[in-house]
């Protein structure tokens, strides 16, 4: 596999540590499937029915799989009863949604209870990403937009960057339980400016932290722990996030 796709079979280890004591066949949705990559390693390492869902089948490169399709920026409901999945991936999608909160709606809707959800997104938050926004005012994998003609499914569709705080607190908002937090690898580029910037960052990410407690109250029992991981390694140096958690 590609260092591209690492996040794809990262994704199928957060599934696997959720699901070491449960057997049986697990009825698998991946949104966003594209290729079917993510479903031909389902299939190696679970015993999985998968369904795909896209905006389009001319990406879907697996024989013999069919695709849903519809536009979640268009017609925001996906086309499946309540309760029906074990697992929902949506793996580098979110960031290509106009409202991503409702999509999460429908994932949440349509897992079974004790189902899990694992999405991934580029880390905005990243060293990297965070010193190019600086230079630049774009994130990694973020960039200038054509008014017209986006390719959907390439950078060129990353319409909505999103961070680690707004995707954990819409998922807890949601009812989401053991939000988990992973990344698919630690860039050696971002360790090489961490050596550099590790000390501002702790200094003025103590500081403002106090203050939005002290002052302006914005952090409170409720997002601590989220607010918390902004600043650790894995979010400074991970180049994917990938957020795990099950439906209550």
């Amino acid at each position: 596999m590609s260092t591209g796709k690492i996040y794809l079979s990262a994704t199928v280890e957060e599934v696997l540590k959720r699901l070491k004591t449960r057997e049986g066949e697990f009825l698998h949705l991946d949104i966003g499937s594209g290729t079917g990559e993510l479903v031909r390693l389902f299939k190696t390492r679970l015993k999985t029915r998968s369904f795909c869902c896209d905006y389009s089948n001319e990406l879907m490169k697996l024989p013999g799989q069919p695709v849903d399709m519809v536009d979640l920026n268009v017609d925001k409901k996906l086309p499946y009863q309540d309760n029906m999945f074990d697992i929902v991936t949506a793996t580098e999608v979110v960031e290509h949604l106009e409202d991503f909160r409702a999509i999460l709606r429908e994932i949440y809707r349509v897992l079974k209870p004790g189902g899990i959800c694992v999405l991934t997104t580029p880390n905005i938050l990243n060293i990297n990403s965070r010193l190019r926004n600086l230079w630049f005012g774009f994130a990694d994998l973020m960039g200038p937009l054509p008014v017209q003609n986006r390719k959907k499914e390439s950078c060129f569709g990353h319409i909505n960057p999103l961070s680690l705080f707004y995707l954990i607190h819409a998922m807890r908002e949601m009812d989401f339980r053991d939000i988990a937090l992973a990344v698919d690898k630690y860039q050696r580029s971002g360790m090489v400016k961490l050596v550099f910037w590790w000390l501002p960052i702790r200094l003025f990410g103590m500081s403002l932290f106090r203050r939005e407690t002290c002052k302006y109250k914005t952090i409170d029992d409720s997002n601590r722990n989220i607010i918390r991981q902004i600043n650790s390694l894995p979010v400074l140096l991970g180049r994917t996030i990938i957020l795990s958690a099950v439906k209550k």
